[in-house]
């Protein structure tokens, strides 16, 4: 074994253990009035590293066959509250978080998506697109279809279908700079 893949596995030693911990912060998510069982929780753990966000997250649609779309789109957005209005549930959490107004899908509110498994996602990545403190206050889309990384400004992802407000619950990171 390299040095380089000792590190690697050092680094994923050390992730395992911070997911351990209590985040900086979380986002409860909760499903749209026409997706009423959809639930789960977003969290934010800051690291030196950068953001280590995992996701779990319940009640998703299953396809109604085997080739059907299993994947979700899954963002931050600039908005602060998951209300919106008749036409769209979740209008309020606006665009997706752009702060330094780059082209899709470099937003800093770009995620990898959401694998749905009979209803279920489970996911876990480190970001360094923002820090936690960056994000406080803003909103977590799931949407229904799949982001195509492409299409301006938001890749087509389609339908809002679940969403969680991003709050402080946890003490941000000192030695972090961001």
């Amino acid at each position: 074994m390299t040095a380089q893949n000792c590190h690697f596995f050092e680094q994923m030693h050390h992730f395992t253990g911070i997911l351990r911990q209590p985040p900086s912060a979380v986002a409860k998510i909760k499903g749209s009035a026409n997706y009423p069982d959809i639930s789960g929780e977003v969290s934010f753990h800051q690291t030196s590293a950068g953001v280590l966000v995992s996701a779990q997250v319940s009640g998703l649609p299953a396809p109604d066959h085997a080739c059907a779309n299993r994947v979700f789109a899954f963002h931050i957005h600039s908005g602060s509250s998951c209300t919106g209005n008749q036409n769209d549930p979740f209008a309020d959490t606006l665009m997706h978080d752009n702060p330094n107004n780059c082209e899709h899908p470099d937003h800093a509110g770009d995620l990898p998506p959401l694998f749905g498994n009979h209803g279920f996602a489970f996911a876990v990545f480190l970001t360094d697109r923002f820090s936690v403190r960056e994000v406080l206050g803003k909103t977590v889309i799931v949407h229904l279809k799949p982001d195509d990384f492409t299409t301006q400004p938001s890749g087509s992802a389609g339908e809002k279908i679940a969403c969680g407000e991003i709050r402080k619950i946890g003490s941000l990171c000192s030695c972090c700079t961001r």
